[in-house]
């Protein structure tokens, strides 16, 4: 039988946590928070966690660290958050390829539903398909009809086995039945040089790194792979509109923490993210390289990798991509 006593202590205790849960949002956080970016530096996932991260710093009056941990397509970054302790001082900038794809095509070393908290989506952005100014193809039909005249003999970069481009390129590939070679990078900055050099010939990239070579003229863009135009790049068709039906796909990013990171941190990184990606000049530096800023609940974020999960999966079956088990 409860006594008042009971039913006292019962109460303190409550109250004891939701004291102890606002003290922890109103102090965290206490020292440096280390974002995980698990692509290399000068992609469009750098770039995001970077403009986001000086403005949170900011907020935050504590260093926002950006972690650059490429490797086996985004899993060794992620797989550090997943691992770290549930704190809110190690947060990932998370891609399709380690959250939504990858799970679908090899063992993975963590469980993004079990291991990882969604936090908020920040941008989607189309990918943009650009090639090396030397190969002669001015649109994307002349680089089907090259491809078709070469079989295997045609190069794509991506950011990693599995990831997003990766996928584009495959889907490519089996709406046009054609073949190339893919040539896997870690992460979009990497891949650049080399495909302005010449040594790989076409890639699906995200947009804010390859904007500033098409501008100056170092890589040609023939689409983009949304339903609809850019308005970084308003000239550029979308695949469907360059002779590619039902072509629509995009790239986003998303932050996540350890499962088991206490709500009121999780809260307040929502609330300082949010905040950010409303700010004009944010808003403006991304979407110059095309990505938009959209932000959201956890909540909304949990539904959107769900939808995203099953789509890609889809996608993997349709298109006989294989991992690297």
């Amino acid at each position: 039988m409860k006594t008042a006593t009971s039913g006292f202590r019962a109460g303190v205790a409550v109250c004891g946590v939701l004291l102890a849960g606002a003290t922890v949002a109103q102090t965290y956080p206490t020292k440096p928070v280390r974002v995980i970016a698990p692509f290399g530096a000068g992609g469009a996932l750098d770039l995001t966690a970077r403009t986001v991260g000086l403005k949170m710093q900011e907020a935050m009056k504590q260093n926002i660290v950006v972690d650059n941990r490429p490797g086996a397509g985004g899993i060794i970054g992620a797989d550090l958050v997943a691992k770290a302790a549930p704190d809110g001082y190690m947060v990932l900038l998370g891609s399709p390829a380690e959250i939504a794809v990858l799970p679908h095509l090899q063992k993975m070393p963590y469980n993004v539903d079990k291991d990882l908290a969604p936090v908020s989506l920040a941008v989607i952005t189309p990918l943009i398909l650009v090639v090396t100014p030397s190969l002669p193809a001015k649109n994307v039909k002349e680089l089907i009809a090259l491809a078709k005249s070469r079989p295997g003999q045609l190069t794509y970069a991506s950011a990693g086995t599995g990831g997003v481009q990766h996928l584009a390129g495959e889907l490519l590939k089996i709406n046009m039945k054609i073949d190339m070679t893919h040539v896997p990078y870690k992460g979009a900055g990497p891949a650049m040089p080399d495909l302005i050099g010449g040594h790989v010939m076409t890639f699906f990239s995200g947009m804010p790194p390859a904007m500033p070579h098409v501008r100056a003229g170092k890589l040609r863009a023939l689409a983009v792979t949304t339903a609809k135009r850019s308005p970084a790049a308003p000239d550029v068709p979308t695949m469907g509109e360059a002779g590619v039906a039902g072509f629509n796909i995009s790239n986003w990013f998303a932050y996540f923490v350890p499962a088991g990171t206490p709500r009121e941190v999780i809260a307040r990184l929502n609330t300082e993210i949010n905040r950010i990606l409303q700010l004009a000049d944010v808003r403006e530096k991304l979407g110059n390289v095309g990505a938009e800023a959209v932000g959201s609940t956890p909540e909304e974020l949990a539904r959107f990798v769900k939808d995203e999960s099953d789509k890609f999966a889809q996608l993997i079956k349709a298109s006989g991509a294989k991992g690297t088990d």
